[in-house]
């Protein structure tokens, strides 16, 4: 089955992160992965892996930490 395709409009909405911060990712070659397939397009499943990837924490005090 093809993973659905997301605008970074909706990268924006479901990740929380700033069309321009998704743009700056971009450039500098870091952030979620991306396809060019006419527009520019995120597979959902990236996504979901960026997002998991990202420390989970219990407090604000906790550092960041990379597993």
């Amino acid at each position: 089955m093809l993973d659905q395709l997301l605008s970074d409009r909706d990268v924006e909405k479901i990740a929380k992160r700033a069309r321009s911060t998704l743009q700056k990712d971009r450039v500098a070659g870091i952030g979620i992965p991306f396809i060019r397939i006419g527009r520019l397009r995120y597979r959902q499943s990236d996504v979901r892996a960026f997002l998991d990837a990202l420390p989970a924490r219990r407090s604000t005090s906790d550092p960041a930490t990379a597993d």
